[in-house]
C-alpha cells in the first residue's frame, strides 16, 4: 500500500515537474522552478526514507508474529497431549463404581 502511494507522488512530482516546465516557465525564472523541483526531490527522498524505516519495523513485527505463531503451535500441540494423557489416566464410572463398592465391602467386613 505504501509502494503504490510512493509511486503515485512519484507520478504526480514527475506530472508538477512537466507542469512547471511548461507553464510556469512564463511565470516564474528558472533558478525559483529549480528551487520548487529540488525542494519537491527532498520531499521524494523523504517518503523514500519513511516507507523504507516502515519496511524495516514491518519485517520486524513480521518476524515476531512467525515466532508467536511457532510457540503458538507447540504450546497448543503440548495442550492437547496433556489433555489426552488426562482423558485417558481418569478411571471410567464403572471402575470408580467398583472401587467405591470394594472399599464399601471391606468397610463392613
Amino acid at each position: 500500500e505504501l509502494e503504490n502511494q510512493l509511486v503515485a507522488k512519484s507520478k504526480t512530482l514527475d506530472e508538477l515537474k512537466q507542469s512547471l516546465a511548461s507553464n510556469g516557465s512564463a511565470e516564474q525564472t528558472p533558478e525559483a522552478q529549480s528551487l520548487r523541483i529540488a525542494e519537491l526531490c527532498e520531499m521524494k527522498d523523504s517518503i523514500v526514507n519513511q516507507v523504507a524505516q516502515l519496511k524495516a519495523s514491518m519485517e520486524s513485527i513480521l518476524e515476531q508474529w512467525r515466532a508467536y505463531d511457532e510457540i503458538y503451535a507447540e504450546v497448543s500441540l503440548m495442550t492437547t497431549r496433556y489433555l489426552y494423557c488426562l482423558d485417558q489416566c481418569k478411571p471410567s464410572e464403572e471402575e470408580a463404581s467398583l472401587e467405591a463398592l470394594k472399599k464399601q465391602v471391606k468397610t463392613l467386613q
